[in-house]
Formats: structure tokens, C-alpha cells, sequence
């Protein structure tokens, strides 16, 4: 639970920019119908309630301010002509973002595990968009909003809310990073120095071939439903770490079974080992799936080195494409599941990411084919190793833990680079507490049979029944959620 202090609204400082209207892109408009994106940041601070309402809360209120004179659509709306027109982006003079002041009593300790908690506990902690208005000519939707926490003696939480038409992940942590920046270092300067400021010029996203005007066609006679994610969730939120050394392990072997695969990224076997995991462990929650019935695994690509010619790296905005990968069934829950999946990721970042003609051929059709996997068995992934959140310091330190709301609301896990394990990477996922348990198996007990040390060389042949040692993390995936749980210390001299 979270007691609301105070309400109020944040504003630009008076300047230049009375009104800014952005017209919404083809990389924009797909986002209208989805979820706001949700996002925490613990600290570790302790403070009194005092020292947070006297000090931290104006300095916060200041800072923002002046990191929305760079991020001005922020404070804006999008604007939904009731004519059946495309919607544009639009700030006006004296447009604001929501601030939620709050106290909760909550265990910050038990926040900021890594075990399975209860997912509902953190919802009173992000703030909700408010509902959409509806004037003479437009619905109004909100864009962004955002929530301070106290927890007494132990730290603060950082909430924030985007609709994601108005930008993508690379836009929203550059705010997240700004702000963190100027709260900190009390000022702009080094902002403005390091020429960082966000680009929001739509005219360098070029669309000759009118595919904005087709997604809207396709999309503006949908009814905007309400965008609350119902309560109770009935799922657990936990982070699994996958070190260097793990990661590298899992490369190792990949490279042992296909050594065609070039050079295998750490996204490339961590999805692989996550998503055979996932799939294997509805058999454990009682799923039952047909052999050959497919499983989608699908991921966002930032376009915008990608595009002809290319967009600035600081655009502000949505610049992301997707590749879907596609897997039988019975090809993820075999022995060689990792491996099936990990070639396929890898084959298809070789093939569609990494090359620029490729990457935004069809891109008129991106609606439809995501469209046609609602209700399909498919795996996303939210966040990216490419932002770092860990080193957003508002004065306070580094974040404790970053906790991705908004995959409660869907089939996706989060991905981040991790805060204490170099070269590590977190991923967090949000699921029924039975489906977790068996997940929970096989990711640690797999990871920790792989990795066994022994003593002395053995005969691989005689002990495991196989003649190659980089099967014996194929042949343990391959075994169900009852057997992981066996104790593998009995194997140990």
C-alpha cells in the first residue's frame, strides 16, 4: 500500500516553446491500442519523512522542470481528431506531467529481492495515466506521469508511466537518464555540453510509401479501452541473474554443437536458455501443448541506424521494428532445445537485424503480422542491456533494483544489464506461482548441473550415458520439472 502526500502537476519553465504538434509516424502509430509501459527504480536512501518532503521532493520538482524545457512532448497530449484523422503529439503552454507524492510502509528489503513476490505489491507504486477526455474535436490521452515513493529509514522509488506512442525505450530512458543527470549535478549544463539533447524532428523518419496512412486505416475505427491492468494479478515477480561466467558457458557450449554460428551474442543465448526454460515449464504447471503447435518468440530492433538515410541516434520518439522467430513445440522441450532456439535467434539477427536492406523491407506489413499473433503462444521481451537504468543517480546512488511493471500485463520477460555482476545480465518475469516454482527449477538446477566441477577426469560415457560433455546441459534441459528438482549434490565426490 502507498499513501498519497500531494498531487501535482510539473510544467516546463516558461519559454520559447509555447506549442509544439508532432504528427504521429508509422513507428508511432501501432502503439495506440498498447499497455503504458511501466517502470520502478528502488534506492537505497535512508531518510526521514522530514528531509524527503523538505528537500529531496523540491530539489525533484525543480529538476524536473527543467529536464521537461528538453523533453517537452512529455508534457504534452495525443490528440485523437474525432473526424477520423491521424492523431499528432501536442504540446500548449501550461500543459504539465502528473507527480504523485506517497508514503508506503511497505518491506523495502523484500521489494528490492530477487525471490518470488507477489506481483500486486508493486502496483500501488507506479502511477496510472488518467483516463482519456473527450472535447468538441479530439480525445485527449495523456502521455506521462510519474510517482515518488518514501519508504521511511529505508529509500525511495521512482515510478514512471508512458504511453508508448510517444516514444520507445531509447527515448524514455534518455529522459530517465536526463533527469537523473540534472537532479543530481543541480542544472542543464553538462546536459547541453555533451550535446545529448533529444531530436523531434518527424521529418527524418521518411515514408514514401504512405505506410503511416496505412496503419491508421487500418487501426482508427478501434474503441481505445481502458488501459488499467486488473487486480489481482495471480502471478509472483522474480529475477534470475545470469553471470559472465554463465553466459559464457552457455556460448561455449552453442559454439561446440553448431560452430557454424557466428560469433553467438549474450542476448542470443540468454533468450535461447530463458525461453526453452519458459516452455519447458508449463509442462510442470500442468500445460498441455501439442508437439507441433508453434512458439513465437518475438523482439524490437532500434531502426534508426537502420533506415535510409539513417535517423539520429537522439531522435525522441518511437524508431523501433520487430523480428519474430518461430519454433514447433517439440523442437524447444527436446534435448537440443537450447540449441534449436539459439541458432534460430542468432540466424535470424544474422540474416533480417544486422542487415539494413533487409530489416525494414515489409515494414507494411509490421500491423498484420503482429496482429495475427494475439492468442498465439509467443514470448516478448521488454527493456534492452543497451540501457543501462542501473546508472541513473538522482544524489541518492545507483538504483538497488529496476523493476519492469508492465510485463504483468503480458507473455514478456524483462531484460537488463545486471547491477552487481559485470557483464552479467537480469532478466525479470512475472508468472503464476506454479509456473514460476518449475522455472525456477530448471533455470538454477540446469545452470548449476552444466557447471559442476569435478574432482577428477571422468568417463562422460559410463557416468551420464552420452559421449560429448557439452550434451549434458542439452540432455538436463531435457529432462521434466520433477526430475530437476532431484538433488544433484549426490553426483558430487
Amino acid at each position: 500500500m502507498a499513501t498519497q502526500l500531494e498531487h501535482c502537476e510539473i510544467a516546463p519553465p516558461n519559454g520559447k516553446v509555447t506549442e509544439l504538434t508532432l504528427p504521429l509516424t508509422f513507428f508511432d502509430i501501432p502503439w495506440l491500442y498498447f499497455h503504458p509501459i511501466q517502470r520502478l527504480l528502488f534506492y537505497e536512501f535512508p531518510c526521514s519523512k522530514a528531509y524527503f518532503m523538505d528537500t529531496i521532493i523540491p530539489s525533484l520538482k525543480e529538476s524536473l522542470s527543467l529536464t521537461l524545457k528538453h523533453y517537452i512532448p512529455l508534457a504534452g497530449n495525443i490528440l485523437c481528431p474525432l473526424s477520423g484523422e491521424k492523431p499528432v503529439l501536442r504540446f500548449v503552454f501550461q500543459d504539465s506531467v502528473p507527480l504523485i507524492i506517497a508514503e508506503s510502509n511497505e518491506d523495502f528489503n523484500n521489494l528490492t529481492a530477487n525471490y518470488a513476490r507477489d506481483a500486486d505489491q508493486f502496483h500501488p507504486f507506479v502511477p496510472e495515466l488518467p483516463p482519456p477526455k473527450e472535447e468538441a474535436q479530439f480525445k485527449i490521452i495523456r502521455a506521462f506521469c510519474l510517482q515518488v515513493t518514501l519508504f521511511p529509514d529505508h529509500g525511495l522509488c521512482l515510478g514512471f508511466t508512458n504511453h508508448h506512442a510517444i516514444g520507445d525505450a531509447s527515448s524514455i530512458v534518455g529522459f530517465i537518464k536526463a533527469w537523473a543527470s540534472i537532479s543530481k549535478l543541480a542544472g542543464d549544463s553538462q546536459l547541453i555540453e555533451a550535446k545529448s539533447l533529444p531530436c523531434f524532428d518527424r521529418s527524418v523518419v521518411k515514408d514514401p510509401r504512405g505506410i503511416a496512412d496505412m496503419y491508421w486505416n487500418q487501426m482508427k475505427n478501434f474503441k481505445f479501452l481502458s488501459s488499467s491492468l486488473h487486480l489481482p494479478t495471480n502471478k509472483v515477480r522474480a529475477t534470475y541473474i545470469l553471470h559472465q561466467t554463465d553466459i559464457q558457458k552457455l556460448k561455449d557450449s552453442l559454439l561446440a554443437r553448431k560452430p557454424g554460428l557466428v560469433h553467438p551474442s549474450s542476448f542470443v543465448v540468454t533468450i535461447a536458455y530463458v525461453w526453452t526454460c519458459l516452455v519447458k515449464s508449463g509442462h510442470g504447471n500442468g500445460e498441455k501443448v501439442d508437439p507441433d503447435e508453434s512458439e513465437y518468440f518475438s523482439f524490437a530492433v532500434d531502426c534508426r541506424a537502420r533506415m535510409n538515410p539513417p535517423v539520429p541516434a537522439n531522435y525522441f520518439g518511437n524508431c523501433i521494428g520487430g523480428a519474430i522467430v518461430i519454433k514447433k513445440h517439440q523442437e524447444l522441450i527436446e534435448k537440443d532445445g537450447f540449441f534449436n532456439a539459439a541458432e534460430s535467434i542468432a540466424e535470424m539477427i544474422r540474416i533480417k537485424v544486422n542487415n539494413k536492406d533487409e530489416m525494414m523491407k515489409g515494414a507494411e506489413n509490421w500491423l498484420r503480422e503482429f496482429g495475427d499473433l494475439v492468442g498465439k503462444r509467443l514470448l516478448s521481451v521488454a527493456g534492452s542491456p543497451k540501457f543501462d537504468l542501473y546508472d541513473a543517480d538522482y544524489g541518492w546512488g545507483r538504483p538497488k533494483k529496476l523493476e519492469a511493471v508492465s510485463i504483468d500485463g503480458e507473455d514478456s520477460i524483462s531484460l537488463c544489464k545486471s547491477r552487481d555482476s559485470e557483464g552479467g545480465l537480469e532478466i525479470g518475469l512475472s508468472l503464476p506461482r506454479t509456473k514460476m516454482d518449475a522455472f525456477a527449477a530448471l533455470f538454477s538446477s540446469g545452470l548449476g548441473f552444466y557447471q559442476m566441477k569435478f574432482s577428477t577426469p571422468i568417463n562422460t560415457t559410463a557416468f551420464f550415458g552420452f559421449n560429448n560433455p557439452y550434451n549434458l546441459l542439452s540432455e538436463f534441459l531435457h529432462c521434466d520439472v520433477q526430475y530437476c528438482l532431484f538433488n544433484w549434490s549426490l553426483f558430487l565426490f
